[in-house]
């Protein structure tokens, strides 16, 4: 007598409806933002297409004499059919935009970064190497429109181009960018502007230290993308002594520790000692395989050019910038910043005279 045949049946599978939702929810999210990113890019390249079309075919040679107008009446024309995006004041904007930045190539690599928005802030800068810069910074950085008008307005181009000496030099370094590659020259200024730590009056190194990590955000923002917080009063053994490296950070663009040193006096050349022995010490004990070797920055309540011009710190891997924790008159800034350069590319002409000579 055969055997009843038993029939087993799979109980359900029990979905959390929650968990589900969440990852479907990161999907459409993404999904929306990586459209947004390729509409964004496709309408900037559009308008910087409509500039170039009417920069040569209107405003180009004998025909800039009446060109002007014929401006005005395509713009009410494009205006009337595709909305006020293509009024007179933007399409204006896109012939300066094909203007300013006449590499296609290059805008096309710009455009998938930046939008309109940034372009519309960039266009009124004069310094043709200036507007380029900000560009690259912003595809490198991915700042948002809000940091760029912020970074503007604290003079970040004055204050990296002031150890660059020459516009060789800094066209050089963008070139970098533009390949992947980030230099110290790019990621290091003079001054840094440290106002939002809210020092006023005496204060100690050890204020100044606390301030900086209580408002590690906005400082890393100053300091610019790439530095991830490690460490803080490092301690160093060596021989008998202990030593305490004021704020370490890694930089993963460089690929290297940097250590900062924060000094309330001004920059004195003992405190490149100090610093060297710092940077041998990480370099023996903290660098990781694959890394660079660290690099140090002196941050110092001021810094007498020619004193570290003579210390050849570079070849040291070590840098020396002021910080400014209450803000001069911004016209008093630009004037010392803009002198500042000036000298600094004398004293490069000077060089090459000296090197034509020999």
């Amino acid at each position: 007598m055969s055997k009843p045949t038993v029939t087993h049946t799979k109980a359900p599978l029990l979905v959390d409806a929650t968990l589900l939702v969440t990852d479907l929810r990161e999907l459409i999210r993404s999904a929306r933002q990586r459209v947004a990113t390729v509409a964004n890019a496709e309408q900037t390249l559009l308008y910087w297409r409509v500039g170039r079309r009417i920069r040569i075919e209107v405003l180009g040679g004998d025909r800039a004499v009446y060109g002007g107008q014929i401006v005005v009446t395509v713009s009410r024309q494009l205006e009337t059919e595709f909305g006020t995006g293509f009024g007179e004041k933007n399409v204006r904007r896109m012939v300066q935009f094909a203007e300013l930045f006449p590499d296609e190539e290059i805008v096309v690599s710009l455009v998938q970064h930046l939008s309109w928005s940034h372009f519309i802030v960039i266009l009124p800068i004069k310094d043709p190497l200036a507007r380029e810069f900000y560009a690259e910074m912003c595809r490198v950085e991915r700042w948002p429109v809000r940091t760029l008008r912020q970074k503007i307005g604290g003079m970040f181009y004055e204050r990296t181009a002031l150890s660059r000496n020459t516009e060789t030099v800094i066209k050089a370094e963008l070139e970098s960018l533009r390949e992947g590659r980030m230099t110290p020259d790019m990621v290091f200024r003079d001054p840094y502007l440290l106002d939002f730590l809210g020092l006023q009056g005496a204060f100690s190194e050890k204020d100044l230290e606390n301030a900086i990590l209580r408002e590690i955000e906005s400082f890393l923002l100053e300091m610019g993308s790439g530095f991830s917080f490690v460490a803080r009063q490092k301690r160093m053994s060596i021989g008998k002594d202990d030593f305490y490296l004021d704020l370490l950070f890694y930089h993963r663009f460089l690929k290297r520790l940097v250590a900062i040193e924060l000094k309330l006096e001004s920059f004195q050349p003992a405190h490149t000692g100090q610093m060297e022995l710092y940077l041998r010490w990480l370099d023996k004990h903290e660098r990781a395989p694959g890394e660079e070797t660290p690099i140090g920055l002196i941050l110092c309540a001021g810094a007498d050019s020619e004193q570290v011009e003579l210390l050849q710190l570079d070849a040291k891997s070590i840098r020396v910038a002021e910080y400014l924790t209450e803000l001069p008159p911004m016209e008093l800034l630009r004037t010392r910043l803009h002198r500042a350069i000036e000298l600094a590319r004398e004293e490069t002409a000077r060089k090459t005279v000296t090197e034509s000579n020999q």
